[in-house]
């Protein structure tokens, strides 16, 4: 290995995903010199392996139940989906794999970009290792930038290795529907995994250690969606973990804690996310290999004036448009500070990730959807807050009859009793995904009670939700 060449920068961004690609964009934009480096696919995880291609996989499963609630279509989708055309689908949104389009973007914004490993060496340093092994050394003026995001975390278990498991990168780019599928988990990637896998053709079997799905919802959430994937034919599993799996001549052999011997073609283990931080040179700084990166609200890691963990790897919030809006709180953070500006770090200023404590919205895409911002009731009674949930179900809106027969979904606000705000929302149903947005606002807005009376909601649509809520809890 040799040294090829030396660079110096005024910003240093290792990752590509589109949180590094946002933070490049942001300080490019502010008139800095700006090197990216990555070790694989420009474009990241999401791109290629979790929000890009699982909801790809998604949407014909979704369209589909839809069509089957309205009489004149129903009939003519009973059928079951083409596999083969949803992969294919699937694989022209990752861009088959390739790069090229985001490199000719990255490109665009004027930032140098650096194939291979990135690795801290030392302040404002960064060593890459290139494909070929030679090695570069960039140095940053203002500030580097982590955002590595997560790998899947597997879960100790013997005989593991051996089986050759899934994680959500085989589950969303999988060339063909496994017959059998074993899901261990019970979270987003878990419930929208079975969703998806079940239409397109695979037996699911879903185990789920805790009590019920989406445990970091409100619990109406993983009940709706557990009876929906019961109904699609998934055996759902509450309270069961995997003590041991194995391959006995090609089939998964997974054996419970109740005992249970289950036999599939491939088991998907969707346990949770570790930081992409072991080699990254986190030692030659003072900080821990293999940590999440703690940072302020303006991104910046503890104990350094540099160094910003931007994304998942900051464990703030792991959602893809989270990481791209703390990518442009922390772009104009560096901007202002390389200028010499005075910082907005108050709550809700320019240089202020405020949202990923109050606002984080998330869409689970499975059938029903199951979409949240802010806190749950037990979130909000923890933190202390004096609360009082209201729920109402979608029956009662005119929309969801049209939307479609049957329709099944619940919606609760928070409402915080002495501020007369709302702490937090959540919509579970058909299409209500496209509904979080106004809750983001009016939480993120800290929109009082009395004023949301005035947000008409149009007539017939699902959003008049809303005003079924503040009946409901003028009327209570």
């Amino acid at each position: 290995m040799t040294e090829t060449e030396s660079n110096t920068y005024d910003v240093v961004v290792i990752g590509a995903g589109p949180v590094g690609e946002n933070v490049a964009d942001r300080t490019r934009a502010a008139g800095l010199t700006t090197a990216v480096v990555e070790s694989e696919l420009l474009g990241g995880e999401c791109s290629y392996w979790a929000c890009m291609p699982s909801k790809a996989l998604l949407r014909p499963v979704i369209a589909q139940a839809d069509a089957r609630r309205l009489p004149g279509l129903a009939q003519d989708v009973r059928g079951p989906l083409d596999t083969p055309a949803v992969l294919a689908r699937r694989d022209e949104y990752t861009s088959h794999w390739q790069d090229d389009g985001q490199a000719d973007w990255l490109a665009g914004t004027g930032a140098d970009l650096y194939r291979g490993h990135g690795r801290l060496a030392g302040p404002r340093t960064v060593t890459v290792t290139g494909p070929d092994g030679t090695l570069t050394t960039l140095t940053a003026r203002h500030a580097v930038a982590v955002a590595t995001g997560t790998r899947a975390q597997l879960p100790d278990l013997p005989g593991l290795a051996d089986v050759g498991p899934w994680t959500s990168r085989e589950a969303t780019s999988a060339k063909t529907a496994p017959g059998r599928l074993i899901v261990v988990g019970g979270g987003v990637v878990a419930t929208e995994m079975a969703t998806a896998w079940q239409a397109l053709g695979s037996r699911v079997t879903l185990l789920v250690r805790g009590k019920g799905l989406l445990n970091r919802m409100e619990p109406f959430a993983g009940e709706l969606v557990a009876e929906a994937l019961t109904e699609a034919g998934a055996d759902i599993r509450t309270g069961t973990s995997v003590e041991s799996v194995r391959r006995e001549n090609g089939t998964v052999v997974a054996v419970t804690s109740a005992g249970d011997r289950i036999e599939a073609d491939e088991i998907l283990f969707a346990t949770g996310r570790a930081p992409r931080t072991d080699d990254l040179g986190l030692d030659t700084v003072g900080l821990e290999p293999g940590s999440w990166l703690d940072t302020d609200d303006s991104l910046r890691v503890t104990g350094t004036d540099w160094l910003y963990a931007v994304g998942d790897v900051n464990h703030r919030a792991l959602l893809t448009h989270q990481g791209k809006y703390q990518a442009r709180i922390a772009g104009a953070a560096i901007a202002a500070r390389a200028a010499g500006d005075l910082l907005l770090e108050e709550p809700w200023g320019a240089h202020a990730a405020t949202a990923d404590h109050h606002a984080v919205p998330q869409v689970v895409f499975t059938d029903p959807e199951a979409a949240a911002v802010g806190l749950s009731l037990a979130e909000a009674e923890q933190a202390g807050h004096r609360v009082r949930a209201v729920d109402v179900e979608f029956s009662s809106v005119a929309g969801a009859g049209l939307y479609g027969d049957g329709y099944r979904g619940r919606a609760r606000m928070v409402v915080d009793l002495e501020d007369e705000i709302l702490r937090g929302v959540t919509f579970v149903g058909p299409g209500v995904g496209e509904l979080i947005h106004s809750a983001t606002i009016a939480i993120t807005g800290r929109v009082p009670v009395g004023r949301l009376w005035h947000a008409v909601p149009s007539y017939p649509t699902l959003s008049e939700v809303w005003l079924r809520l503040l009946e409901a809890y003028r009327d209570n």
